[in-house]
């Protein structure tokens, strides 16, 4: 066997075994795509297309200040199930954070930050809000509470995991 011939076996190999491992990465069971709708205790399953959608969306347009779930310019209050829940309002589902992204609070909810923090209300200075449906809100928002249950306690761990 040639040279030539060993390359192209590892070749097709190594992208056989990318592409099974991509197609293991985005199969998440109902379980693990059931998060809360609303406050009153609605839950809604995100397709799997919901999933990959929304973490395309979040790492385009949130990632750059909340990656791996935490918040670069406050790592007090991260992304993860316990800062949601504990804000005011709560924050810790679907409509909640489509809320949020459109008409930003601080933690407290006593204050507007929509012109420091990316959101709709603020499209005109944050130019990646522009462009963002209410379906992107969604699946942005759904990626978000996810994550808790894909990565654990990494999501929002900060220092600590990344």
């Amino acid at each position: 066997m040639n040279k030539s011939n060993i390359f192209k076996k590892i070749f097709v190999f190594l992208l056989s075994f990318s592409f099974s491992f991509q197609a293991l990465a985005i199969e998440l069971d109902e379980a693990t795509r059931t998060v809360a709708l609303d406050s009153s205790g609605n839950g809604v399953i995100l397709s799997t297309e919901q999933v990959k959608r929304g973490k395309r969306l979040f790492n385009a347009s949130c990632g750059s200040c909340h990656t791996g779930g935490i918040t670069k310019t406050n790592p007090n209050v991260g992304l993860d199930s316990e800062a949601l829940s504990l804000a005011t309002p709560n924050r810790n589902s679907i409509n909640s954070l489509v809320d949020y992204m459109k008409n930003p609070t601080t933690y407290d909810g006593l204050e507007s930050i929509a012109e420091v923090h990316p959101s709709i209300a603020s499209a005109d200075i944050f130019p990646k809000m522009r462009s963002l449906t209410e379906e992107d809100l969604f699946a942005i928002a759904g990626h978000i509470l996810v994550q808790p249950q894909i990565i654990s306690e990494k999501w929002g761990g900060g220092k600590i995991y990344y």
